[in-house]
């Protein structure tokens, strides 16, 4: 009989996307390894009992084996995996943040009320490339799993082990299985159907390739005292823990793009469904993928994009070329997510997103343009489909920003269609940029933070 492993990642209730780093995952395992390997999509409501169920029907007689990636750092989910550990199964940490998660936060040993880590409830973790999985899974026979690259584990004397990753190989990025993700319903593992999958274009994001400083303003919170700014030293956004965890690894060919492509499921057109192209950059190559798709006949539906509204004025004349030639191929192009974040400059800055009001609004007129302009082949608006980043609350929130943020909403008509149903609440992880301003405030004041699981908890102290 064939050994079995299962990768659980969270999930929406009543969505149908794929998950690319778990599916891609799975599928780099199954075609090297002796393992079949499916991925289980898990939301928050799920029965644990019921996936307790499946899971023993689908492992049978074999030791579980079994992967917890892209998590979200749901606390249900660390609790999960250490009640699949205790009744014997072996459980693997993988995906964005599992070295970090892993080990905890920063100086934990010292400071009690932070994030202890989640190394009691996994076995193992690993960190980097999925491709390091395998010679973890071919050495638990023979006992040379201590060896694999991007392993993290926990010695009997408490200590942890932390092996040096593999760089990124392409040649394991260029094929995914979209059928090889499942939900479970009383307790049986249904194959779910995906609608829009994921293309991966570039590895990391350009403006994450190299540490800045910033200067990040002290907490609204803490009335009475002088407000000043914190020196803090990161990659990218600074709330953006994955600007941490990957930095930037460059793009990655147009060959290994156009495999991921061929992969994906067709509808009933025969066109392949929609999927979200991952490139913070994406506008300069886009018009070289529709027409390599064009000339390797394979017909596209639908490409969508995440952009910073800096990069997309940039890009306004590739994208011109890219929409006349999506015309002529029956494509539509959606902006599915911009990086506002925020319409009020000190916010901004204080997310370290290195653009201005005025460029996220000079982004607006311009989408707004080109849907008059493109009207059957460009999207950008929230009745298309699209969410665009606003977060709010933040800890900077006063009556100015509040002011100047409805104002810009009144004037421009952002709630029309651009601003998202509900607004994003800052989250700070705690291997974030603006984890060590906040740890910084905590040693200044005297004061703790609460920790939600792999969270910090800004808008809450601990009493």
């Amino acid at each position: 009989m064939k050994k079995k492993m299962a990768i659980i990642s969270s999930y929406f209730k009543d969505e149908s996307y794929g998950v690319l780093g778990p599916q891609m995952a799975a599928t780099v395992i199954s075609e090297h390894t002796g393992y079949d390997c499916i991925v289980i999509a898990v939301t928050r409501i799920d029965d644990k009992s019921l996936i307790k169920k499946a899971l023993k029907e689908y492992f049978k007689e074999q030791t579980p084996i079994i992967g917890f990636s892209t998590l979200s750092g749901r606390e249900d989910l660390f609790a999960f995996a250490g009640e699949l550990k205790s009744e014997g199964a072996l459980i693997i940490l993988a995906g964005p943040q599992s070295d970090v998660d892993y080990m905890g936060e920063i100086g934990w040993p010292d400071h009690p009320h932070r994030f202890r880590g989640v190394s009691e409830h996994f076995t193992f973790a690993i960190h980097g490339p999925a491709e390091q999985a395998l010679p973890l899974l071919k050495g638990l026979d023979s006992g040379e799993w201590k060896e694999a690259p991007g392993l993290l584990y926990k010695k009997e004397d408490g200590e942890i082990i932390q092996n040096p990753k593999a760089p990124w190989n392409e040649a394991h990025l260029k094929r995914v299985k979209w059928n090889n993700i499942f939900t479970v319903v009383q307790g049986e593992l249904i194959p779910l159907e995906i609608s829009i999958a994921q293309v991966l274009q570039q590895v990391g994001c350009p403006y994450a390739s190299e540490k800045r400083k910033m200067e990040i303003d002290y907490p609204a919170s803490l009335q009475g005292k002088e407000r000043g700014t914190i020196e803090v030293s990161g990659k990218g956004c600074s709330f953006c823990d994955v600007a941490v965890d990957k930095g930037f690894c460059g793009e990655l060919t147009i060959e290994t793009v156009m495999s991921q492509i061929s992969c994906l499921p067709e509808d009933r057109d025969g066109r392949k469904i929609p999927f979200e192209l991952i490139n913070e950059n994406p506008l300069p190559g886009l018009p070289r993928l529709l027409k390599e798709a064009q000339k390797r006949d394979i017909m596209l539906s639908q490409v969508h994009l995440i952009l910073r509204s800096d990069w997309f004025l940039k890009g306004e004349d590739r994208l011109l070329e890219a929409l006349h030639l999506a015309d002529n191929m029956g494509i539509y192009v959606l902006v599915s997510s911009m990086g506002f974040e925020a319409f009020d400059d000190s916010l901004l800055r204080n997310f370290n997103k290195g653009v201005s009001v005025e460029s996220n609004l000079r982004a607006i007129r311009l989408m707004r343009r080109l849907k008059k302009q493109f009207p059957e082949q460009w999207g950008y608006s929230k009745r298309e489909g699209a969410i665009h980043g606003f977060i709010h609350p933040t800890p900077w929130d006063t009556t100015e920003t509040m002011a100047c943020t409805q104002k810009n909403i009144a004037i421009y008509g952002l709630d029309r269609d651009i601003l998202p149903p509900h607004s994003t609440p800052l989250i700070i992880h705690h291997a974030s940029t603006l984890a060590d301003w906040i740890r910084e405030v905590e040693e200044r004041e005297g004061v703790h933070f609460k920790r939600e699981g792999s969270v910090i908890g800004w808008w809450d102290e601990e009493e």
